[in-house]
């Protein structure tokens, strides 16, 4: 019945129209390419084989991760109970990357000189500083088993170039 339903419907067109039946290979020879395939995986040396990680993404899920903390941090000082349940799944998000090896360095209070692997955002004049110091991370720097794959961008504070060095 099944068959003549199906002839029945082709029938209605125009035979340019009629779509032609499927045609399926051999359910042997499928069975035989599939156990072919488990074959040559089961052959290779799947031990030392790294997954292939999209170095973009991943240091955007960590920049992103490294905010959130951030955020939290702000919220965790208004003694939020959800912000605490947050904070540990992030930390825990934290602890999974780093046995990973997956390392995200901000740059906040560190001290700043010309030969640090860093994109400058913006310079400001701070009297207070003794030194050119990082205020501000915008970006933080991510490495993959030691190698960069993100650099830091930041905001760097100079000492007040106005003022003058007094000799003794």
């Amino acid at each position: 019945m099944n068959r003549w339903t199906t002839w029945r419907g082709q029938r209605r067109y125009h035979r340019e129209f009629r779509i032609a039946a499927p045609q399926w290979p051999d359910p042997v020879s499928l069975t035989g390419l599939i156990e072919q395939q488990l074959s040559s995986l089961s052959a290779k040396d799947t031990t030392d084989a790294k997954p292939a990680l999209d170095e973009k993404e991943l240091a955007d899920a960590a920049t992103n991760l490294w905010r959130a903390q951030r955020r939290l941090t702000r919220l965790a000082e208004e003694d939020s109970r959800e912000a605490k349940r947050v904070g540990r799944y992030l930390q825990a998000t934290q602890r999974a990357l780093d046995e990973a090896g997956l390392m995200i360095q901000d740059h906040d209070g560190t001290e700043f000189y010309p030969g640090l692997s860093l994109e400058v955002m913006a310079l400001q004049q701070d009297p207070a500083l003794r030194h050119d110091t990082v205020l501000e991370t915008v970006r933080p720097s991510v490495y993959l088993a030691g190698r960069r794959i993100q650099m830091g961008q930041v905001i760097v504070g100079r000492p007040d170039s106005t003022m003058e060095v007094t000799g003794a």
